[in-house]
């Protein structure tokens, strides 16, 4: 009989009455210190605090979510947990949120417009407030559930034209022009370009077509052998580049469009004794900490990341709050940080490109 009593002890749930008890206030105190701390005292705010820590009280939002209409989590999805670039957009977003008392739950769709759906069905069944999204290529149910529902959505990392809601990024076609066209303009001629996968990647097709607009423009080689689409690790990039030069061995110069593509076929090029940028040029994109620390140093396509992903936050805050949102699509723009990795005989109003912040109704 005891030991049924302890059970029976163990398994009662701690409600807001007990925490209430031990921190003698009443229990509509705790349930405004809990959801509005700024509302609170300070004195108050640390009584709640310790009677919960005692308790081990877990507050139950799905009741306070059927009370005010709002579970205070977003839900983001990113494409890939195999690289620090869909991280370091998330960390913008994750600071701008937690300053205002929301959380984000992450999903991974691997690029798979389908997975991307399910995650969505999934977050939207658990009622979050808002939808973070990578990039703009959507299933079409996607898109009709998130205009339905009315569920505040920003997608981030491109452009659209016809964003589902709002919109914060940068040009990626702007971008990968920008680049070949320094190249053109320091006298490369023959200008190869390695990206990651372009399949249902937006980002990545634009920047091809960038590059080819470049191409076209400066009447730089158009042989589609100096194009290429490689996996983002060391490995795959220097695998890449020996298929090249094998195809190629008069290429002159190299666009990554990843630093660790571009990291990867700079260490193979020194294995093999060629010489960064004598012969051949390269330059990557993302602005990655490895971009300043490689020697020599790699020229690379500054985008602002982590201003990215707050103002994605405050754009989800102002609509779930009710305030008006700027623009549907704002864009950041980038910047072309040159380095030691591309010919030191740029024009001097080819030193940076940087777009100014651009809004879109």
């Amino acid at each position: 009989m005891d030991s049924e009593q302890d059970s029976s002890k163990k398994s009662k749930r701690i409600g807001i009455r007990d925490v209430a008890q031990i921190a003698g206030v009443a229990p509509m105190t705790v349930s405004r210190t809990l959801s509005f701390p700024h509302l609170v005292s300070p004195e108050t705010r640390e009584k709640v605090a310790a009677a919960v820590r005692a308790t081990g009280y877990i507050p139950n939002r799905l009741a306070s979510s059927l009370a005010s209409n709002q579970t205070r989590t977003i839900g983001a999805i990113i494409p890939t947990l195999r690289n620090s670039i869909a991280a370091s957009f998330t960390d913008g977003l994750r600071d701008t949120l937690r300053r205002n008392g929301y959380h984000v739950l992450l999903g991974n769709s691997e690029f798979e417009p389908e997975d991307e759906e399910a995650l969505v069905t999934e977050f939207l069944s658990r009622r979050v407030d808002g939808i973070y999204l990578t990039g703009s290529t959507h299933t079409e149910r996607t898109r009709q559930m998130l205009r339905e529902n009315g569920v505040p959505t920003v997608e981030i990392a491109s452009l659209p034209q016809d964003p589902v809601d709002m919109a914060v990024g940068f040009s990626n076609y702007d971008a990968a022009y920008a680049v070949t066209r320094m190249f053109a303009k320091q006298g490369y001629a023959k200008v190869a370009l390695f990206t990651t996968f372009t399949k249902n990647n937006e980002r990545q097709q634009e920047r091809q077509k960038g590059y080819w607009a470049a191409v076209e423009e400066f009447g730089l080689d158009s042989d589609p052998r100096l194009v290429s689409e490689v996996a983002m690790d060391l490995k795959a990039a220097a695998q890449n580049l020996i298929a090249l030069l094998e195809r190629r061995p008069d290429v002159e110069a190299l666009f990554c469009t990843g630093d660790f593509i571009a990291a990867g076929a700079l260490l193979e090029a020194q294995r093999r004794g060629i010489r960064v940028p004598e012969d051949l040029a390269i330059a990557g994109f993302d602005g990655l900490e490895i971009a300043d620390n490689l020697n020599p140093s790699l020229t690379t396509v500054q985008i602002p990341r982590h201003e990215i992903g707050v103002l994605a936050g405050q754009m989800l805050l102002d609509r779930i709050n009710g305030l008006p949102v700027g623009g549907r699509v704002v864009d950041l723009g980038f910047e072309i940080i040159c380095r030691e990795s591309t010919a030191k005989n740029l024009p001097r109003e080819l030193t940076f490109t940087s777009l100014q912040t651009e809004v879109h109704e």
